[in-house]
């Protein structure tokens, strides 16, 4: 079954106002992450790749919960 997920205020009033990234987009990196940290705040990152990015880690931050969408961006410091 396909968990839930929400998305933050900050992600869809100015993440994705001022980057190319869907919603879409952050479920597929959660989805098929290759990594994913555990922050010291709880949060959790998850490391992917996309299509629409050829070459690049994207990173997606999410709440405690995993299912709740904070930010997404191209990770450059990311080298697994």
């Amino acid at each position: 079954m396909k968990p839930q997920f929400s998305f933050h205020p900050y992600l869809t009033h100015s993440v994705l106002r001022r980057r190319s990234f869907t919603r879409e987009m952050c479920v597929r990196v959660i989805l098929n992450a290759a990594k994913v940290v555990r922050q010291d705040d709880g949060r959790f990152r998850f490391y992917g790749r996309l299509r629409e990015f050829p070459g690049r880690w994207i990173r997606v931050v999410t709440l405690e919960d995993k299912t709740t969408v904070l930010n997404i961006f191209v990770d450059r410091d990311f080298h697994p």
